[in-house]
């Protein structure tokens, strides 16, 4: 068992910032401290500021509506908005009266919005009028339910609700270590702890300025993005739609970007491509939901960026551990964050802690299938440490490929090794077959076309396909690929920038 301890962390900044660096027991205990930051300036997009001390108000003012139209704590309410201050407003306004916030992604349609809404037992929706085609179901199965605009106005309202660590602070959506869509209860004291552990292992923590890329509804720009941010006393700025991300790096001048690897690839590309470095003012990349390529790493700090990797999942509150010491140890995703106990059955990593949530909402099967009968939270990551006490994933348990003659192949163990050349920017390993003909591996790689622009065209496809050959080689035979193709387009991405896997062959114990 592993008992991770936070002085792991104290190395990596100052005595000074390490010593700011609390627990705090709610969202809403979080928040008071935060409204103390007054008249630095909290959240930013392109048509104005605000500062604490005005977003406070605004909370007041909005805690007031929620109120009004009957809400208490212990209440559910969803959120069906894009990613602005008004989001924030209400989020905090919620977490602040002991209101659980349904985080709904604004791509839902109507018919899941009703759905939704009824499963989780909502009392209420914040919204506006740009969704108001999403409701029609919703208004028409349940006509009693309350609609809230977002911007709507009420007396201000100061105090708080008695929030505890233990109360239901958030519902975020995922697909859990089973795929099937589902709502992760979260508590306060998950949504605290993984706001401060957005803080450990980086040197440069306060008063920095965030530009946001990432929807709060999924959780890593949620909590890493929105609420490390407002811990920390920096300005967050929205970029709202990811075509204007550049322009708008040049527009805000942020110091920290939290992303996904297929994102920092383009950011890279694009520097390369016009010999100046696109992230500006950036100095330090926060990346995770997908595997981080140690070329990243390398590369990004040539322009005096530092790019962190880290691991987590959406049922612990975002983050499990986070990488202080990147170009040491491109390939892992860092040290465990403390006030989590970590251990491994199978090779599957277990994980008990403050972060780990409470529940899938309305579905106690699936609840019970994600915990062990004592307790233990299974990510379904297979993982290994080394010695100094890093973690490293070395797949899922759900991709693992079954042979023919038993034996295990993990497409993410194999993947990583073609992926630290540079001249592969991503890959996927799955099963294949002709026909009905024998199963084999089959290999489809994506070139990073950057790389090989600096190899003579005459020679650039064979330098490809030997640094192929040379990871293929190093293998042992049964995970060796049978088939090499290279991709002349990127694969299929989810909503979080991950690759869709292929399942052609899914195995019943591998769903």
């Amino acid at each position: 068992m592993y008992i991770a301890d936070a002085s792991m962390f104290a190395k990596f900044t100052d005595e000074e910032t390490f010593s700011k660096l609390k627990l705090f027991d709610s969202v809403k205990d979080m928040w008071l401290s935060a409204k103390e930051y007054g008249d630095a300036v909290a959240l930013k997009d392109h048509e104005a500021e605000l500062t604490y001390s005005e977003l406070d108000a605004r909370i007041n003012e909005f805690k007031g509506v929620l109120l009004a139209r009957g809400l208490k704590k212990g209440d559910r309410a969803g959120i069906l908005y894009r990613n602005s201050p008004e989001f924030v407003k209400a989020f905090f306004a919620l977490a602040s009266l002991g209101i659980t916030a349904a985080v709904f992604p604004p791509q839902l349609d109507a018919m899941t919005v009703f759905g939704v809404s009824y499963k989780f037992g909502l009392k209420a929706l914040i919204t506006g009028e740009e969704y108001e085609e999403k409701l029609s179901v919703l208004k028409l199965k349940m006509p009693a339910f309350a609609i809230i605009d977002v911007n709507e106005k009420a007396e201000p309202v100061a105090e708080c609700a008695d929030v505890k660590g233990g109360d239901e602070c958030v519902i975020m959506f995922t697909g859990g270590t089973t795929g099937r869509s589902k709502g992760a209860l979260l508590t306060h004291a998950n949504i605290a702890a993984g706001a401060l552990y957005g803080c450990y292992g980086v040197r440069d923590v306060f008063f920095q300025k965030y530009i946001l890329c990432l929807p709060f509804s999924h959780v890593f720009g949620l909590v890493r993005n929105l609420m490390t941010s407002i811990y920390t006393g920096s300005t967050l700025c929205f970029c709202n739609n990811n075509k204007d991300l550049f322009k708008d790096v040049g527009y805000y001048n942020p110091t920290v970007l939290v992303t996904v690897p297929a994102l920092a690839e383009m950011a890279l590309g694009l520097s390369g491509m016009f010999k100046r470095n696109m992230l500006g003012t950036v100095k330090t990349i926060i990346c995770g939901a997908a595997f981080v390529p140690p070329y990243l790493i390398r590369e990004f700090k040539k322009l005096g960026i530092d790019l962190y990797p880290g691991y987590g999942l959406t049922e612990s509150a975002n983050l499990v551990s986070g990488n202080p010491m990147p170009l040491e140890k491109p390939s892992s995703v860092g040290l465990p964050y403390p006030w989590q106990e970590l251990k491994t059955e199978n090779g599957e990593l277990l994980l008990k802690g403050v972060n780990i949530m409470k529940e899938y909402v309305g579905d106690p099967e699936e609840t019970r299938n994600a915990f062990t009968e004592d307790g233990w939270f299974k990510t379904g990551d297979l993982v290994r440490f080394d010695e100094d006490g890093f973690l490293y994933i070395v797949g899922r348990i759900k991709e693992v490929i079954i042979l023919s003659n038993g034996l295990n192949v993990s497409p993410q163990e194999v993947e990583a090794l073609y992926n630290e050349s540079p001249y592969v920017r991503d890959c996927q390993l799955f099963e294949d077959a002709d026909g009905d003909g024998p199963h084999f591996l089959h290999l489809e790689v994506v070139a990073r076309e950057s790389e090989l622009a600096k190899v003579p065209e005459d020679v650039r496809e064979n330098t490809l396909l030997g640094e192929i050959s040379k990871v293929t080689e190093s293998l042992p035979s049964y995970q060796r690929p049978a088939r090499v193709t290279v991709r002349k387009e990127d694969f299929e991405r989810t909503p979080a920038m991950k690759i869709k896997r292929y399942n052609k062959f899914a195995k019943d114990n591998n769903q």
